[in-house]
């Protein structure tokens, strides 16, 4: 029988450095799918090719890193840092999706890399669990959480000498097992600025801020991630901020979308879109990033916002999210630190204008937002340095505005289409089949059921000629901004316009699951308002907003349409299914809203992401019309490494609206960014930002999950 010691009876093993180790180079791999569009084969778009399925190309790129992370030993096995990826506990063994803790089953896990022969012997405190997510793909024996854990060497042995020979022949292998002297520990980003102000005795530890007794006046237009994140930076380094926000804050904010939600009063400046936090505050809360989870700029922001109150287990969660009811504490708790560092914040004040001198922005002309648009009686000017313009990409009028000062915009690209509902239970028995039980209305073991699909649409595809005379006859067709356990709330800014999102709270455990289906459009088809300019892609997304309304009825009534129907093309009575959308819907045609092609690239992915999921084609599948702010339609085009406007100086353009981010991680990081980068214009800053950045910018080394 096996006893375990205490630490205070482990003697320190005499340790012997081992030549023929071999040591691990980090870096980062990024491998390009080679693109390619055949006219039958349906693609999945975005997705990695693995295994047999990898190009020779990225095969022979895989092997020649492979070799040079074997070519020099690591110096110092009893120190540094392991980071075991892909760890699989079986769902019946692991704890649950709340429990980010170490257990034995992961423990388990650990010990057959380890090739360690007795599991509960490891100490748990020797591990720290990096990311956690659920898998529950086909493909697999059984459901599986899958985790990735960082192992401190020294603690390990410390606790557990007897490792040791287990250490000692732990070899790197790419994606699974490898090593880092250093232990990666990116902080919250008020840590980092804290580190690095000016201190008493004048000192700076990283020799780049700068006192000023002149604090240069910047302006922070719009609340959203990004708004937020340059004014927090701006504030802490020195800047004297105003920040400037045409709606309310949340507690405002929530008593307007109730008004709307329950009395049909639509605030034009306070509502789904507008007010503290941007559109992300009323929606699911996705956390989930394409630019580099384990990215540090990424983990710096994630930290920040469980510093202002998020809960712990976005740090792990394999797809955080917060809820609309976590959100709002947490902008509340961020704003009052706004408030205290100085910042001023400016609720229910609309930009009407820039003042503009000599090719360069010196302050912002701002009114009563209650008012209505171009009332002078109350317009007020504030002169400022520079104007960092955040706002979101629904605020249509500040395009119509920079357009007439000739600021440099281009059209891009984005995707329109249609929001679809299913049952919650119908998902979580597509995706987990008889583990669906577990679900219990997110409070059970598992995850409540999403999914991701996306599909390529090649021309035969349409079987049809008029797509291949548009010239738009391939295009790729996928889900965005699933909502499980959430349910269809209304974007429009306008009456006349009817546009929709989804949103969902913490737990998900609404009875139903939703999610845009969307196909990508670019600025050929926006022909018919060329007259507009860059702004051709808005008036284009107002078309078909306009035509939602008209179809609804008004009054905010959602056209909506079974999904069976949409793809015959027809309408088979008037009864629907029950649908999340609390200011009614209306039974419709739909599959006339928009242009054939459009309609046709909607029908084809559906029938395709229905055998991915089976059952995604059901009577009880419900369309919604019409989604179409997935993106901002133009980009304004900015300097790369200031983030200037490239046609008015002192103009700052940021985040969702300006182009540049696409979900509320990606909005901070570049809110962020910027705010470093003004800072070093305005001579807060003096060094290079990735001296001060150096946690929140590059990379950790170990290979992105």
């Amino acid at each position: 029988m096996l006893q375990l010691h205490t630490p205070t009876a482990i003697s320190t093993p005499t340790y012997h450095p081992l030549h023929f180790s071999p040591t691990i180079t980090t870096r980062r791999i990024h491998l390009h799918t080679i693109p390619f569009a055949p006219r039958k084969a349906l693609l999945t778009t975005c997705a990695r090719r693995t295994g047999k399925r990898r190009y020779p190309s990225e095969k022979k790129k895989l092997e020649k890193i492979k070799k040079e992370l074997l070519k020099t030993e690591i110096r110092n096995r009893e120190e540094g840092y392991w980071r075991l990826s892909k760890l699989s506990v079986p769902a019946h063994k692991d704890p649950g999706k709340d429990f980010i803790g170490v257990s034995l089953p992961l423990l388990e896990a650990i010990a057959k890399v380890l090739k360690f022969p007795v599991a509960p012997m490891l100490p748990e405190e020797a591990f720290t669990v990096v990311r956690k997510s659920f898998d529950a793909r086909k493909v697999l024996k059984e459901p599986a959480f899958v985790y990735t854990v960082d192992m401190d060497v020294k603690k390990l042995l410390h606790l557990e000498p007897r490792t040791w020979d287990f250490i000692s022949y732990l070899e790197p292998k790419l994606g699974f097992v490898e090593y880092r002297e250093d232990e990666n520990a990116p902080t919250d980003l008020v840590d980092i600025l804290d580190k690095g102000k000016v201190k008493v005795d004048g000192s700076n530890p990283f020799n780049g801020f700068t006192y000023s007794e002149k604090r240069p006046r910047v302006a922070v237009v719009g609340s959203g991630p990004s708004g937020l994140f340059a004014a927090l930076v701006l504030g802490e380094i020195g800047a004297d901020v105003t920040l400037i926000e045409r709606g309310q804050p949340v507690e405002q904010r929530g008593r307007d979308i109730g008004a709307l939600v329950v009395r049909k009063i639509l605030s034009s400046e306070s509502n789904f879109c507008f007010g503290e936090g941007g559109a992300g505050t009323w929606s699911d809360g996705k956390l989930v990033t394409r630019i580099g989870r384990n990215s540090d700029s990424v983990q710096a922001v994630l930290k920040t916002l469980v510093q202002f109150g998020a809960p712990p287990n976005i740090l792990v969660d394999g797809k955080p999210h917060l809820g609309t009811d976590k959100l709002v504490p947490l902008l509340r708790n961020f704003r009052h630190y706004l408030l205290d560092l100085g910042v001023d914040i400016k609720f229910n004040t609309r930009l009407d204008n820039l003042v503009v001198e000599n090719g360069q922005v010196k302050g912002v002309v701002v009114s009563n937002a209650k008012n209505e648009p171009g009332c002078n009686s109350d317009q007020e000017k504030l002169l400022f340095d520079a104007v960092v313009l955040a706002v979101g990409h629904s605020a249509r009028d500040v395009y119509s505005m920079l357009l007439q000062h000739n600021i440099e915009m281009v059209p891009k690209n984005f995707a329109v289409g249609l929001r679809i509902e299913h049952p919650q239970e119908l998902i979580n028995s597509i995706q987990y089949s008889e583990l669906a039980n577990e679900v219990q209305g997110g409070r059970g073991r598992i995850p409540v059921a999403d999914y991701k699909v996306a599909k390529y649409v090649g021309g035969d595809d349409f079987n049809t000629e008029s797509s291949f005379e548009s010239g738009v006859e391939n295009r790729s067709c996928y889900s965005f901004c699933m909502c499980p356990g959430g349910q269809v709330v209304l974007t429009s800014t306008n009456p006349s316009e009817l546009c929709i999102n989804g949103m969902s709270f913490s737990r998900r455990a609404s009875k139903w699951a939703n999610s845009a289906l969307v196909v990508t459009v670019s600025s050929d088809e926006f022909d018919s308002f060329r007259s507009h300019g860059p702004l051709a892609g808005v008036e284009f997304q107002r078309e078909f907003e306009r035509r939602a309304a008209e179809m609804g009825g008004g009054n905010f009534v959602v056209p909506a349409q079974r999904v069976t129907d949409f793809l015959a093309e027809t309408l088979s009575g008037t009864s629907l299914p029950a649908s999340s959308y609390r200011l009614g819907v209306k039974a419709s045609r739909l599959h006339n809203l928009f242009p054939a092609h459009i309609t046709k690239a909607l029908q084809c992915s559906i029938e395709m992401f229905d055998k991915e999921l089976p059952g995604f084609i059901t009577t009880d599948a419900l369309l919604h019309g019409v989604e179409t702010r997935t993106s901002s339609p133009v980009q304004i085009s900015r300097q790369a490494d200031t983030c200037e406007s490239t046609s008015l100086k002192g103009l700052y353009p940021i985040g969702e609206g300006a182009g540049y981010a696409g979900g509320i991680v990606s909005a901070a990081v570049d809110g962020m960014f910027c705010g470093f980068a003004l800072a070093k214009e305005l001579s807060l800053y003096r060094g290079d930002v990735e001296l001060v950045l150096r946690k929140a910018q590059k990379q950790t080394g170990f290979v992105k999950y």
